[in-house]
């Protein structure tokens, strides 16, 4: 046996008994002779570095030095999942679901939905590539060094499964190896930690893999994401997944109707709290893959699936004050500060009472015991009042008529719910708040400059603006508090590199009210530059596709007010990309304008993604539902029955993939 060859029957052994072990919970092998093995491997590895290999069982232990971690985009989105609270929503999104497809012939999986930190899986011709966490969705942090430390997770799945494709999971923490950690913390007279959820979370981000590979984290996968078509249900491609070493959960099951479903729920309802780990509802998903496809996507979430999240924990506390909070558009948002209170895992010391007229609604006072839970188990909102507790010299809550921060009166229109502080430009939060949006990761994300640092820069005098930053040195950040010449420089360098973001992401980052990242897009594709933008009228805006009046005002508000125009101004002389590229729009073209295309089925030359780009790219719309508006249906193979039916029904015209190819050349 050449030494290759050792190596490799070395590394399948040791692969082998981590899959039995943390995938099927059957040690065949002790952990002294499973040592032994791997140090040889080691050693031999070491003295033959030809052979390396990055999916080797020796790279789990950890060791790698993370200082920064990079921020890649998903190839394939990773979206958020509607909730719902009751068997009634169950119900509604079915119909929704079936209305869609036209039929009632749905099949659907039932999952739990775990309670951690959600993870994307690469493989590559059958190897572990990479692993990055969700982030905003759209692009996510690179911690493939501490994911490779979780044992769970194969770097070699055992037999053929799909060459290229994603595992989408959840890294989790075992109630039972929280609880240990906490009692090392204790032993060794630290803080403990609050809840598993947010120390799985947190130990993805440590910059030393080997303090992570010393945690017991857990990975279950819920999802394969491949364009391939080797499975026609989720059911059966996690099956295969299980299979082939993915820790696939026992728990999931197929459902043949809702009531399936309302059986599934209603056993795990009291059954979850058995679990070693803790999970906060149930995911139902459409099982069929076709159909899945059919359905598609809101701008949000799939219509395929939702969850449905179990009652929230409930207690009770006494409010002592409440406080108002100023965002940076301007919103008063009035606070409750309680007695703390432990609620689903954390200490609860505040909570959201959203505006004037939710207080008015539950009577809310000061001194009120207050019934407190979290909106779907994360943020904790005052539900009502214990009136058989409240005070005799109990007041009626009046409303802050001026602003907490700067005292201007505080302005609140004809059917908005909030009231507004209008000094935008003198307001320390809102100019914060701003600022603070400008560098977010899904805008202008810049390194190196976090929210106390803008907060520190406002304070010194050396900002007031977001186009401030770019008259900044590091002469000026060095003598700040907690501030050294390579952190200075950082920020420097985050800040200059920030002028490579492409203009949609600079728009967004401008915080112009109601214009998110989608509305964004949409007028960078209709404008192309920011002056044309600044000049267009209200008729020009409400052409748009999906831009109202409500927006459109906004826009026009903002572009006639000579505070921002000198803002933009700066920026542009700074050289930001405040018009789309000549490369962007080399391939961009009218010749779909107001044309809606609707794509169905299974393509050869391009990939659906790639194919929705190109309608987009030529000015058409892609809906994901037929309808009498829809000018054109684009035909792979097995494209779904039932938007045939429609298709042919409303005598739409359908095309091949091909004539959709000749249509744009």
């Amino acid at each position: 046996m050449t030494i290759q060859q050792k190596i490799q029957l070395l590394r399948n052994e040791l692969n082998t008994h981590n899959y039995n072990y943390y995938v099927l919970d059957k040690a065949t092998i002790s952990d002294f002779d499973f040592d032994i093995k791997l140090k040889e491997l080691e050693k031999l590895e070491k003295e033959n570095p030809t052979f390396f290999d990055a999916n080797s069982p020796s790279q789990r232990v950890g060791g790698t030095i993370t200082k920064n971690f990079e921020t890649i985009t998903h190839k394939n989105r990773m979206y958020s999942l509607d909730n719902s609270y009751s068997k009634e929503d169950l119900i509604d999104w079915e119909k929704r679901v079936q209305k869609l497809l036209g039929t009632t012939e749905t099949e659907y999986t039932c999952e739990l939905k775990f309670d951690g930190a959600s993870i994307n899986l690469t493989y590559e011709n059958g190897n572990f590539v990479k692993a990055v966490t969700r982030g905003d969705g759209f692009q996510g942090d690179n911690v493939t060094s501490n994911i490779k430390t979780i044992l769970s997770i194969p770097l070699t799945p055992k037999e053929d499964f799909v060459s290229n494709f994603e595992m989408r999971g959840e890294i989790i923490l075992p109630i039972d190896g929280f609880n240990k950690m906490n009692e090392e913390r204790v032993l060794n007279g630290e803080e403990e930690y609050r809840n598993p959820r947010n120390t799985a979370s947190g130990s993805l981000k440590l910059q030393d893999s080997s303090e992570v590979a010393k945690r017991p984290l857990d990975c279950f996968l819920y999802q394969v994401v491949t364009e391939e078509r080797k499975y026609k249900t989720h059911f059966e491609s996690l099956e295969n997944a299980r299979k082939v070493g993915f820790k696939v959960p026992r728990t999931i099951s197929l459902a043949k109707s809702i009531d399936e479903v309302f059986d599934f729920v209603n056993i795990w309802e009291t059954k979850r709290h058995d679990l070693p780990y803790e999970t906060d509802g149930v995911v139902i998903k459409v099982n069929n893959l076709q159909q899945q496809e059919e359905l598609g996507y809101t701008a949000k979430a799939p219509r395929w699936a939702i969850a449905y999240k179990f009652k929230a924990e409930q207690v009770s506390t006494v409010l002592h004050e409440i406080t108002y909070q100023v965002g940076r558009t301007g919103a008063i948002t009035p606070v409750a500060n309680l007695e703390p209170v432990q609620l689903a895992g954390t200490t609860v010391k505040r909570a959201s009472l959203h505006n004037a007229d939710q207080i008015k609604k539950l009577d809310i006072r000061l001194k009120d015991t207050v019934f407190v839970e979290k909106g779907g188990e994360i943020i904790p909102k005052i539900i009502a009042v214990d009136f058989t507790k409240r005070p005799g010299d109990s007041e009626a809550t009046i409303y802050a008529t001026n602003c907490p921060e700067c005292n201007t009166l505080l302005s609140r229109t004809e059917g908005d719910a909030k009231h507004y502080c209008l000094n935008e430009f003198g307001c320390a939060p809102q100019i914060t708040g701003r600022i603070q949006h400008f560098i977010s990761r899904k805008a202008m994300d810049i390194d190196g400059l976090g929210g106390e640092t803008v907060d520190l820069l406002r304070k010194h005098g050396l900002i007031q603006n977001y186009a401030d930053l770019y008259d900044l040195s590091v002469e000026q950040i060095i003598p700040l508090e907690r501030m050294a010449k390579k952190s200075a420089q950082n920020m420097i360098d985050g800040i200059l590199k920030s002028k490579e973001i492409p203009f949609e992401k600079v728009l967004f980052a401008l915080g112009i009210r109601f214009v998110g990242e989608t509305v964004a897009k949409k007028l960078v594709k209709s404008f192309k530059s920011i002056d044309n933008l600044m000049v267009a009228d209200l008729e020009a805006l409400i052409a748009v596709d999906e831009i109202g009046d409500r927006i459109a005002q906004s826009i026009l508000e903002f572009s006639s007010n000579q505070e921002n125009i000198q803002l933009i101004n700066r920026l542009s002389a700074s050289g930001l990309q405040l018009e789309v590229s000549a490369e962007s729009l080399e391939n961009q073209t009218d010749l779909l304008k107001g044309q809606i295309f609707v794509v169905s089925g299974v393509f050869h030359q391009l990939s659906r993604t790639e194919l929705k780009k190109a309608i987009e790219d030529n000015g058409g719309k892609v809906s994901s539902s037929i309808s009498k508006k829809t000018n054109f249906i684009v035909a792979g193979d097995n494209m779904g029955p039932s938007k045939l039916t429609k298709a042919q029904d409303l005598g739409l015209e359908i095309i091949s993939e091909q004539d959709f190819i000749d249509k744009i050349s």
